[in-house]
């Protein structure tokens, strides 16, 4: 079969445009996520280096927290035992929006509810702040108006799965089931 020369020029610029569009980088890698220096639940300083060539599951929230929290971090436990040995390709973090009261050893005893691989950070009001800011997480302090002697946090509730080179890879939102996610992490820690 002859091509003409014009055919043969439509393919070539095709095959080097698909080249090129596959060598693009992903747009939002660096939308979300970056460095950490954080204290875990055990008095370990741990950044986000101590898990280059393993994925993060990374979540913000508080221990106090009266709703949100609780049903994500279950719905984080129970989509890591559905990956069954997957999953010990990702490390699951909690990270503190609320380090006043979220000590390490508070947080250990709340993660610990959760699954048992769950690590928990806090740190200091501005190692949290470089955190909640590199991973763009809403956080505000509010007074509940049935209780002025306390206070509670407005914060994003999303899972966010960073790659093994730290880059961010995909958001998981809350009221996700335990079952959809699963669904969303496997092909990720499959695939590297």
């Amino acid at each position: 079969m002859m091509l003409s020369r014009r055919n043969l020029l439509a393919i070539v610029a095709a095959g080097l445009a698909t080249s090129a569009l596959a060598q693009t980088p992903d747009p939002l890698a660096d939308r979300f996520g970056g460095p950490f220096s954080l204290v875990a639940q055990d008095g370990r300083r741990i950044s986000d280096m101590d898990f280059r060539g393993r994925f993060m599951l990374v979540y913000f929230g508080y221990t106090h927290c009266p709703d949100v929290c609780p049903v994500d971090l279950f719905t984080l436990g129970e989509a890591m035992k559905m990956l069954g040995p997957l999953a010990d390709r990702a490390q699951p973090l909690f990270i503190t929006v609320d380090p006043e009261r979220d000590t390490p050893e508070l947080l250990g005893d709340y993660v610990a509810s959760f699954h048992p691989r769950l690590l928990g950070l806090s740190g200091s009001e501005a190692e949290v702040a470089a955190a909640v800011r590199a991973y763009k997480v809403h956080r505000v302090k509010y007074t509940p108006a049935n209780n002025p002697t306390s206070y509670g946090i407005d914060h994003s509730s999303l899972t966010y799965l960073m790659g093994p080179d730290g880059k961010f890879r995909t958001l998981v939102p809350h009221n996700t089931t335990p079952e959809r996610m699963a669904a969303i992490l496997r092909p990720y820690l499959e695939r590297n």
